[in-house]
């Protein structure tokens, strides 16, 4: 299922997990650099707005209704994508928990299941859309893989248990298809998250319903008077553009944490 189907001839960014926080800002970000924007979600209930929003910034856009976790739908609208626009030329890789009010048990409780499920809602979706689109890229010499992870995939996070272990595998599958691919014109790179976005959903949820939600001694968010630190999205976005437009690193962190 796609919405408004672009026409022109721009090169296309595709934002899979596009949502009001992050997802939107790197699809205003590549749209200020002359990108056509093709939005992924797993469902169409905002799309409308999405799109509004970069029409009214003069981006043009489509959005698509696609899971990551159902390999059949994400690649069909990618092929829809591609049908459309004649190739993607970048693709941002930005999911959001499958379950965002869920906590994750600690990582002297994950069993194999725990951390099987973790890679199957976050890495192997990776794996099978890079699959996708890189043959494209490789015969153009040129394109971009973004992706966005955790902080876990550095710091060690006990409290976030198998979603470390995914995020690790995730940031490593970035930072190594660079290593790759560097030479062949396609870049690749990561930004690693440590704190709330704003105007995410995972923010809201938090503002919204704090009692549902506790420090754990290594993340430092005083619940009770909500002082929580946050990250800018625009700058994040902003941040990942310059990882793909100077390709001088693979990596970019955010850490609020300290």
């Amino acid at each position: 299922m796609s919405e408004t189907t672009p026409t022109s001839a721009a090169r296309t960014a595709v934002v899979i997990g596009v949502g009001p926080g992050l997802g939107m800002s790197i699809a205003h970000r590549f749209g200020r650099e002359g990108y056509a924007v093709a939005l992924v979600s797993r469902s169409a209930t905002r799309h409308a707005g999405y799109l509004s929003s970069l029409a009214d910034a003069g981006i043009e856009a489509s959005a698509h209704v696609a899971d990551v976790r159902d390999r059949e739908q994400i690649l069909a609208a990618l092929d829809t994508i591609a049908g459309q626009r004649g190739s993607i030329d970048v693709l941002y890789y930005g999911p959001g928990a499958i379950d965002g009010g869920a906590r994750p048990g600690s990582i002297t409780e994950a069993d194999s299941d725990a951390v099987r499920r973790a890679m199957d809602e976050m890495v192997y979706p990776a794996v099978d859309i890079v699959g996708k689109v890189l043959p494209g890229m490789v015969e153009r010499g040129a394109g971009g893989l973004l992706f966005a992870g955790g902080l876990s995939s550095v710091v060690p996070m006990p409290v976030l248990g198998s979603l470390a272990l995914s995020s690790a595998a995730l940031r490593n599958y970035a930072l190594t298809l660079n290593a790759a691919l560097s030479e062949q014109g396609i870049y690749a790179g990561t930004v690693t998250i440590g704190g709330l976005i704003e105007r995410g959903d995972i923010h809201k949820m938090f503002t919204s319903q704090p009692g549902q939600f506790g420090g754990d001694g290594d993340i430092d968010i005083d619940v009770a008077s909500l002082q929580v630190k946050t990250l800018n999205p625009d700058e994040l976005a902003d941040a990942a553009w310059r990882l793909y437009a100077d390709r001088d690193r693979p990596e970019v962190t955010f850490n609020v944490f300290g």
